[in-house]
């Protein structure tokens, strides 16, 4: 059995569940502990409606961060079929921290591209917490033409704090990847859906999103910046997270208000992480139900569409 994380918020959660995991221990001998278990695992699943009916803006900030949060990697495991994973920028390596390829979601050909943060301190590190280089980019952008050749729909799966900012990134060109990546989105001749499924942070995420209908999961995040780099600017100090979290309206309620995004998918009671199943069921049909709608407007009016979306954000 997994071991459950608990954030700080949720406190009250962990006491039950742990009361729990002992009973569970010892039912198997004393089965008449069991209406005991029942009666707690009732009082568990009421005490977490009751939280997550009142989650504040940054609540929603460590839901996003939560150690065991489905990445791309499970989505396109739950998903989709015959992933066939594609490596390299063809220009400088391979980077772990975004993952693509082709695959088919009932049948339909798909291209997948989404960041990947990885589990486990082994994974993360090689991963490199999710935080891509140029060269991440790059490879999205290959795997972005080959779909426009093979008029191949997009779907990008977004989950970052942001780019990679270290000093190598910058000497191989991280600006430039990101924005090419954004110019090329923006007139790709091909349909593309964006889902953003926990933290859509910086240039680092809206390298993988721009398209034609964003998609945010209840408890997903989308800023221009973190709210500890925001805290740090604004304020001088990055404890000041919470108030900035608050200020930025960084949320799937607060975008889809201003028109950032266009739809809000429904996670599980406690978040994506405790069913992954549900949520992939409920992103599954999110996607089938935007490829069948975008198929229906042609390419030009999509590209219109689209262009003008985005020069629309922030009036």
């Amino acid at each position: 059995m997994i071991k459950r994380h608990f954030l700080e918020f949720e406190k009250p959660l962990e006491e039950i569940a742990d009361k729990i995991d002992a009973l569970e221990i010892v039912s198997k001998d004393n089965p008449e502990l069991r209406s005991q278990i029942d009666k707690l695992q009732s009082e568990f699943e009421e005490r977490t409606k009751k939280i997550y009916s009142n989650l504040n803006r940054w609540n929603k900030v460590l839901i996003s961060r939560h150690p065991q949060r489905p990445h791309t990697s499970d989505y396109v495991e739950n998903i989709f079929s015959n992933f066939d994973e594609l490596h390299g920028d063809r220009q400088f390596g391979d980077d772990p921290s975004i993952i693509g390829g082709l695959a088919k979601i009932d049948d339909i050909p798909v291209m997948i591209i989404g960041h990947e943060k990885g589990k486990g301190t082994d994974e993360k590190v090689k991963r490199n917490f999710g935080m891509p280089q140029p060269e991440g980019y790059r490879k999205a952008k290959r795997l972005m033409k080959m779909a426009e050749q093979f008029e191949l729909p997009i779907i990008t799966f977004v989950d970052t704090s942001g780019a990679y900012p270290g000093i190598e990134g910058e000497e191989r060109g991280q600006s430039e990847a990101i924005a090419s990546n954004l110019a090329l989105m923006s007139q790709l001749k091909t349909r593309i859906i964006i889902v953003v499924t926990g933290e859509g942070g910086s240039g680092g995420a809206l390298a993988l999103g721009v398209g034609d209908h964003v998609s945010m999961l209840e408890h997903a995040i989308y800023s221009v910046a973190s709210p500890e780099a925001c805290a740090s600017i604004v304020w001088r100090s990055s404890e000041k997270a919470e108030e900035a979290a608050e200020a930025m309206k960084l949320t799937a309620k607060d975008l889809i208000k201003l028109n950032i995004i266009d739809e809000i998918i429904e996670e599980p009671t406690g978040g994506a992480h405790r069913n992954y199943k549900t949520i992939s069921q409920n992103v599954r049909q999110s996607l089938l139900s935007n490829i069948k709608n975008l198929n229906k407007i042609p390419l030009e009016r999509l590209l219109e569409r689209r262009y003008l979306r985005l020069t629309e954000v922030g009036k």
